[in-house]
């Protein structure tokens, strides 16, 4: 069970990065300008307010507040948020705009990179929410803001 929880809290968000990828390699080329754009000021947006985020809460890992010991070594740095987590809750946001079965999948994946970096004792489940959230409303705004005024 340990190897399980370890290969998903350092190695899982791989698999989200290589389907993101493999979508947008078979995209129709008429889209793939308006997703790289898209996913490029997504990502460093969401990346921003994750950054700005762990400025305005600080939340130290379970193995520095509750005294655990963690499955995977890790700097004992804010935990807040879940940058493995929000990632992939990135990416799984914007493929969710062009393909929701997609988008879907690599939420799932999301939630087993979260669920496991709490597991292996590196995040509290604050971390994970937060990361949701960010990615999602960041997404969301980026996504409207985008069909209004920017490449639609």
């Amino acid at each position: 069970m340990n190897l399980l929880i370890i290969f998903g809290s350092k190695y899982l968000y791989l698999i989200a990065v290589a389907i993101t990828a493999i979508f947008f390699w078979y995209m129709p080329k008429e889209k793939k300008w308006t997703v790289a754009l898209l996913g490029s000021v997504d990502l460093v947006a969401v990346y921003l307010v994750g950054l700005f985020a762990g400025f305005l809460y600080n939340n130290p890992r379970p193995f520095v507040s509750d005294h655990v010991t963690p499955l995977i070594s890790h700097v004992a740095d804010n935990g807040f948020p879940s940058d493995h987590t929000l990632l992939v809750a990135a990416l799984a946001s914007i493929l969710y705009c062009y393909n929701r079965t997609l988008g879907f999948i690599v939420f799932g994946t999301a939630l087993l990179i979260g669920v496991s970096r709490v597991f292996a004792g590196i995040h509290h489940w604050i971390d994970v929410i937060g990361s949701f959230a960010i990615a999602i409303a960041v997404t969301a705004i980026v996504y409207q803001l985008s069909k209004k005024h920017l490449f639609t």
